[in-house]
């Protein structure tokens, strides 16, 4: 008896669809899916949501000295001439910043083998390059994902049947986050 179902896929080809399938789910909360996909994809989720869960509050908070360009009004760096060149001036910042502990990013760097990167594309600028940015979803996990779930030993999916789909009566379900 295999530890993990098949799917019909050669191996390559079922870790992507998992990868992909646990992205979606941790990025909009919900899928829609098989039932036999979204009992494997539920496997791969719940052991990520537990890690986040466990790392959660093992980082240290350091402050740092960053340097920062100076932009002006319009968003754009502003540049002096020194020597005959032009030079981008920099200002000096006192930043917050939160330094993972061993733990915790062997933990954030587990998950990102797992994960996709996810890009948000507004609505307005569909189509467009230029409006479009990276979603990071480790910090999501640890930050929005993690917290609700503290309380809580395991179960953080659901999976409610929605019936048999129209094209081969495949059993569909709803696979949710609680």
């Amino acid at each position: 008896m295999a530890g993990y179902r098949k799917l019909g896929r050669t191996s390559s080809q079922r870790k992507a669809l998992i990868r992909s399938q646990v992205t979606a789910l941790l990025y909009h909360g919900k899928i829609r899916t098989t039932e036999t996909r979204a009992k494997e994809i539920r496997k791969v989720a719940e052991g990520l949501i537990a890690m986040a869960v466990r790392e959660k509050d093992n980082y240290e908070t350091v402050k740092v000295t960053a340097k920062v360009p100076r932009r002006d009004k319009d968003g754009k760096r502003v540049k002096e001439v020194v020597d005959g060149k032009k030079v981008t001036v920099f200002d000096e910042v006192e930043k917050e910043i939160k330094k993972d502990n061993a733990s915790r990013l062997h933990a954030r760097r587990q998950m990102l083998k797992v994960l996709y990167g996810v890009t948000e594309v507004p609505a307005a600028a569909a189509g467009k390059k230029k409006n479009t940015k990276e979603v990071d979803l480790v910090a999501k996990l640890f930050d929005e994902i993690a917290p609700k779930y503290v309380s809580r030993n395991g179960g953080y999916t659901r999976i409610v049947k929605i019936g048999p789909r129209k094209g081969d009566a495949a059993m569909e379900v709803l696979l949710e986050l609680v």
